[in-house]
């Protein structure tokens, strides 16, 4: 019998260049067009995503779909770090959700977040960075950020399925998401692009690459809302 195929590695990029930006004509092309492409606020209102990056080292954080129980519990634990560690990096945090713009204050409520967060409704920023459709196998694939098993989590789900709009899954199911550190200007420091709903960047290891002090998530209480 032949040997299994081995188990394809995370897509991880880190780049380290502590003082030369990169030009727009280095700029990797994918990057090039997500930056025009864009996002939504709470509001309602539109701008650029290379606009999130532009001034600042901003650390972005792509999500699957709202109901996700796994994207949830890991924005709750993004939620815990705390904005006094941001500010003395003079990093930014930004999560980034494929639903209408209307879903987004009630997730940063359910899930106790503060930060920036906006959507990408049509996906082109997930589809211009590569992000993976589809999802390969969760067996043995763990997220120390994300609490509840394959069973209770995705009863969970669709209990907030149930309780949700009619037809309205806040985003596609298949889309999965992803991890960059960006910015000032062009430069890119990390990328983590997830392979299955549990495949998330461990979040103290972004922020020691971002520059910004780490969080303990051991000793700390977990929102429990379905």
């Amino acid at each position: 019998m032949a040997d299994p195929p081995e188990e394809t590695p995370p897509v991880t990029l880190q780049i380290n260049r502590p003082s030369v930006r990169q030009h727009i004509e280095d700029q990797p092309e994918e990057l090039r067009d997500a930056s025009s492409c864009l996002v939504v606020d709470a509001a309602g209102k539109k701008i650029p995503f290379g606009a999130l990056y532009q001034q600042q080292k901003t650390i972005v954080v792509f999500v699957r779909h709202f109901l996700c129980y796994a994207c949830k519990e890991y924005v709750e634990d993004l939620g815990k770090i705390p904005k006094e560690f941001l500010q003395d990096a003079n990093v930014r945090l930004v999560v980034i959700g494929q639903s209408s713009h209307h879903h987004i204050k009630p997730f940063c409520n359910l899930t106790g977040y503060p930060h920036e967060m906006f959507v990408d409704p049509e996906r082109e920023i997930y589809r211009a960075l590569g992000m993976k459709r589809g999802e390969e196998s969760i067996i043995s694939a763990h997220s120390p950020h994300v609490k509840s098993n394959l069973l209770s989590g995705s009863i969970k789900s669709m209990w907030r399925a149930l309780a949700s709009p009619a037809f309205d899954f806040q985003g596609d199911p298949a889309q999965q998401g992803g991890t960059l550190i960006l910015g000032p200007g062009n430069e890119i420091h990390f990328v983590h692009l997830d392979r299955n709903r549990l495949d998330h960047a461990h979040i103290n290891a972004v922020l020691e690459l971002a520059g910004v002090q780490t969080v303990d998530f051991t000793n700390r209480s977990h929102t429990i809302d379905v």
